[in-house]
């Protein structure tokens, strides 16, 4: 296993679940944790530590947010009306690395952050360069022109471990991609169960 592969599972092996749904993950394998006593790691969390792992999985699946930028986007959900859990869950999805991971444009996150990052996304026609840039419902995605021959798109489009959700309308001939509407947690295909509402516990008791 390669440096870069072992860094994209040590998430999997951190949590003992298979948190991006990969055919490869060594989580497969086994119902343990990494290490020589990972066997005997199936102790009761506390209240606490089940509130960190929470946040610890979802941060995690958006590509390693750091808690600065993640704790960022948890204030935003908390100050706008509605489900503090909920809220958080539509603005992570409507980063636009989020967008075009979801979109099957990458074969995952971090490429999809590395792919905005190298300019080859357009927002509405406009190259947007920032991951974390959020897109608005109507917004048009699109691979630039001179992108669309990337062996990784055709990569991605060609994965079986998971489907475009229906907020987002993707055409992969045009490779376009349009954000219909801000999900919810229901509407969000993870591969595993998340529960933002552990993650507004953690921040309520431990800011």
């Amino acid at each position: 296993m390669t440096k870069r592969t072992a860094a994209k599972y040590k998430l999997d092996r951190r949590m003992g679940e298979n948190v991006f749904g990969r055919p490869k993950s060594p989580v497969n394998k086994r119902e343990y944790g990494p290490g020589q006593h990972g066997q005997r790691r199936k102790n009761k969390l506390s209240d606490f530590g089940t509130q960190l792992r929470a946040k610890q999985k979802l941060k995690g699946y958006y590509g390693d947010l750091t808690e600065k930028q993640f704790k960022r986007i948890y204030a935003e959900a908390a100050r706008v009306k509605g489900d503090t859990g909920e809220n958080l869950i539509g603005f992570l999805e409507r980063r636009l690395d989020a967008v075009v991971y979801r979109a099957k444009f990458v074969p995952t996150i971090w490429a999809a952050r590395q792919f905005v990052n190298h300019a080859h996304v357009l927002v509405n026609g406009k190259s947007v360069n920032i991951p974390s840039y959020r897109v608005k419902e109507g917004d048009v995605i699109e691979v630039r022109t001179k992108s669309k021959q990337l062996g990784l798109i055709q990569e991605a489009i060609q994965l079986t471990e998971r489907d475009v959700p229906d907020y987002i309308e993707v055409d992969h001939n045009k490779l376009t991609a349009t954000f219909v509407r801000t999900p919810g947690l229901s509407d969000v295909p993870y591969p595993v169960i998340m529960q933002p509402s552990l993650v507004v516990e953690f921040y309520a008791k431990n800011g």
